[in-house]
């Protein structure tokens, strides 16, 4: 603080204020006695003046002083070889990645060249390696054990894209919780999650292991995992450390090809792909994950202006940053590095703290260093963020998992949330009559007579567990067919069940069957979708997105006789199902929904829980329209009012659309069903003008205050027969500004559970969080413009509201 006269950002929770003053002042504000906010942002560079610099650490218990203290007297003590040791990381079990690592950890472990294992599960496991480090090694130093827990640990929830499509943070921290108990239970203390990557293409398979694409939601969503995993205390015995992934940009790759390049502006990047980051590290997640991508030329492993000056310098995180599995070594195939010391050194000085499973770190860090080509003190710091993480963990004075404790069962409790979150996460797409009826098809009677299930998802146990199952027990899941099967009994009406197909296959043989079954049946229930652990996940990219195989064959043979139907959609990600959306009467997106996935569907199906979900990532009519998301910039050539369902013929040719297809998604962001039916009253603001000065100063006078807000608030019924809860979004657009903003983006949004003929009248605030953007200089500016303000069930809310920002 040597330049008096620097602007300063000051944030305060929740919001970002912009406000002229200088030291002198700090000083008498601090005088007075005012608490500023804990989040103090200084001028940073000249080509961010207001990059923030936290004055408070990202996570306080890693900046204990008494912690440090034992960092640093530990630190004095090591070796080289001992440092270079705790930054080295292999896998124990199954691997996640190519390349076999050394396999021979008790030897390396008892000479301290281990700092970590992952994939190693369970208290006998685990206490096997722990004890060697603790009592074999030269310092005794506990070893980190780390897991892909994303969506449960042995308790298996729906996957993330679905979990988002609840729009409930507080049922993603109990998740968290649950999760972080069971893995902290089986001596793994550190989670690879959330994945917090924006995905704007249904092509990638790891969209569904995010929040899908929208920034304010996945920053929510990023902020509650981490609070369920971490708790309030990392000390704790059931608490793990969080690893929020990947860093950065992981989500949007060229063509949606896996560990495909990525390019993009420095303003897109900021405004769209890092928020979720920002909001993970802002809850205290105490370690990061980097990704495998190149993003604008530098691959993200050595890439210093993500790991170092936003990671480090603007956030000031000061936890340690993991690799991905084999990221080091595959600098060499971005062409960055020409051999191993190389990329072992380029990573390191990035920003890479521990090497996961290159084995370079350990094979070349300390000739680096002997060579006078690597300083040291790199190495150290790096260490002190690895051991600063294990010190907050207890592990030094609590390093061994309790062996005695009884082994895993899917409790009642357990099960009953595993369902709740399943029944939250089911997309209602379609429900319509179908003749002779004159009801929609969905709620289905209790009493139907015969009911045929077909197809290759309806009793398929392992698939309903998702990507990334963790140490999930597919023998824990009850199907569809299972719940279906016991409600029928129950109910002495009667099942019909064929396969029908596999899920890739070109063979017809099942449909006779099939169809036989459906012919004899009131209602006719097909289960379909993608084959979870081969088609969804990592490495799991598309280039269609139609239903696999022959299902479309099957769902077309089925639908052709007419009876009341429902497809029931089992998979990882928004398909192209163009045809069914058009033929099929009823529609449920149940993604992977975990071991409760049967009851909860069935509960769905019979009106016993009404569908209350909202898409996260948009359904597209044609693979053609990917990437597709409903936050467009806009173009100068909108086609808004052509029509677009024809090829066009003249003047209608010059606008920004297909000659093919129509520009609109099959189902938008946010858009979601429900057996009942809500309405919005019109929208109102508590003021039509506000000035861009009250909207980011908070000082007036000599008192410190908070900012100006704009209050939304608008009133939500239940117009419907049935009690239901409604997912009402709040959108803005604002225009005049000195760039580009999104035709629409979501700010917020709230939970509403209404009875028949109930309403509610709920209010949302705008301030600078919620209004402010990047201008060209990359600086968080609110400027003299105009804004147009919706509330409704989806992002095609209608009637809005406007008001204008002033100077």
């Amino acid at each position: 603080m040597s330049n008096p006269n620097r602007v300063i950002l000051i944030r305060l929770p929740h919001r970002e204020i912009i406000m002229a003053t200088g030291c002198v002042l700090l000083l008498m504000l601090s005088a007075l006695g005012l608490t500023l906010s804990p989040w103090l942002v200084s001028p940073g560079t000249s080509e961010n003046p207001l990059a923030p610099v936290h004055v408070q650490p990202s996570n306080a218990q890693l900046a204990d002083k008494k912690l440090n203290g034992r960092v640093e007297s530990l630190l004095a003590k090591m070796s080289l070889d001992d440092k270079v040791g705790q930054l080295t990381q292999y896998t124990g079990g199954a691997k996640t990645g190519p390349g076999s690592g050394t396999g021979d950890y008790d030897e390396l472990i008892t000479k301290g060249q281990v700092g970590s294992l992952f994939n190693v599960i369970g208290a006998k496991q685990t206490n096997h390696y722990q004890h060697i480090a603790v009592e074999k090694s030269p310092l005794h130093i506990p070893l980190l054990f780390g897991y892909d827990v994303i969506h449960g640990e042995r308790t298996i929830f729906p996957v993330p894209l679905a979990l988002a499509s609840s729009f409930d943070p507080d049922l993603v921290r109990q998740i968290s919780r649950i999760a972080a108990e069971e893995t902290s239970d089986d001596g793994i203390r550190w989670v690879f999650s959330p994945m917090v990557d924006i995905a704007r293409d249904a092509r990638w398979g790891r969209i569904t292991e995010g929040a899908g694409e929208d920034t304010w939601l996945g920053s929510v969503m990023a902020r509650a995992y981490v609070e369920g995993y971490q708790g309030n205390d990392l000390g704790k015995p059931d608490a793990v450390a969080a690893c929020v992934k990947h860093f950065a940009a992981y989500g949007a790759p060229n063509a949606g090809r896996e560990y495909n390049t990525v390019d993009m502006s420095e303003l897109t990047l900021r405004q769209v792909y890092l928020p979720p980051y920002h909001a993970a590290i802002e809850a205290g997640a105490a370690t990061v994950m980097s990704a495998f991508n190149p993003l604008n030329g530098v691959p993200a492993t050595a890439d210093p202006f993500t790991l170092t000056k936003i990671l480090r310098h603007e956030w000031n995180f000061d936890g340690p940053v993991v690799s991905d599995y084999g990221a080091v070594h595959e600098l060499i195939n971005h062409g960055v590095a020409n051999t191993g010391a190389i990329a072992a050194r380029k990573a390191l000085t990035a920003g890479v703290d521990m090497d996961m499973m290159s084995d370079l770190y350990r094979t070349r860090l300390a000739t680096l260093v002997r060579s006078k080509q690597l300083p040291e003190s790199v190495i150290d710091e790096a260490v002190r963020r690895v051991l600063r993480v294990k010190f907050a963990l207890g592990l030094f004075d609590h390093p061994y998992a309790d062996e005695t404790k009884s082994p895993y069962v899917a409790t009642p409790s357990k099960r009953e949330l595993a369902r709740k979150a399943a029944e939250e996460t089911i997309v209602l797409l379609k429900n319509s009559p179908t003749v002779p009826y004159l009801r929609p098809v969905l709620p289905l009677a209790k009493t139907t007579p015969t009911i045929a299930l077909i197809g290759p998802l309806a009793d398929s146990p392992a698939d309903m567990l998702g990507s990334w199952p963790a140490a999930g027990n597919s023998k824990d899941v009850v199907t569809l067919r299972a719940a279906l099967q016991n409600r029928c009994d129950a109910a002495k009406t009667k099942l019909l069940y064929a396969q029908g197909t596999d899920i890739l296959t070109d063979s017809d043989k099942g449909f006779a069957e099939a169809v036989a079954a459906a012919e004899k049946a009131d209602v006719v229930i097909l289960a379909l979708g993608e084959a979870a652990s081969s088609m969804t996940g990592e490495s799991s990219s598309l280039t269609r997105l139609d239903l696999p195989g022959n299902q479309e064959d099957l769902l077309e043979n089925i639908t052709s006789l007419g009876k009341p139907t429902v497809l029931v959609l089992f998979d990882g990600r928004p398909l192209a199902i163009k045809w069914a959306a058009a033929h099929v009467p009823a529609i449920l997106e149940a993604w992977y929904p975990g071991i409760e996935a049967g009851p909860a569907v069935a509960n769905i199906l019979f009106g016993e829980v009404n569908p209350s979900a909202k898409l996260t990532a948009t359904f597209p009519r044609a693979v053609g329209q990917e990437p597709l998301f409903y936050n467009q910039l806009p173009t100068g050539r909108p086609a808004d009012d052509v029509d677009l369902t024809h090829p066009p013929t003249g003047e209608d040719k010059y606008f920004s659309r297909y000659i093919d297809e129509t520009n609109a998604p099959l189902f938008p962001f946010g858009y979601g069903l429900s057996y009942t039916h809500f309405s919005y009253s019109k929208t109102e603001l508590s003021q039509s003008t506000i000035s861009s000065d009250a909207l980011t100063h908070p000082l007036k006078g000599r008192f410190f205050s908070p900012p100006a807000e704009i209050r939304v608030s608008v009133e939500v019924k239940n117009i419907g027969t049935m009690p239901g809860v409604e997912i009402a979004q709040l959108y803005i657009r604002n225009t005049g500004g000195s760039v580009e903003e999104p035709v629409r983006e979501l700010k917020g949004f709230q939970r509403v559970a209404l009875n028949p003929g109930q309403s509610k009248r709920i209010e949302f605030t705008l301030g600078f969080r919620e209004l402010s953007y990047y201008n060209l200089d990359m600086i968080r500016v609110i400027e003299p413009t105009e804004y147009q303000v919706w509330v409704g069930g989806s992002s095609k809310a209608g009637e809005g509201a406007q008001f204008e920002v002033t100077e």
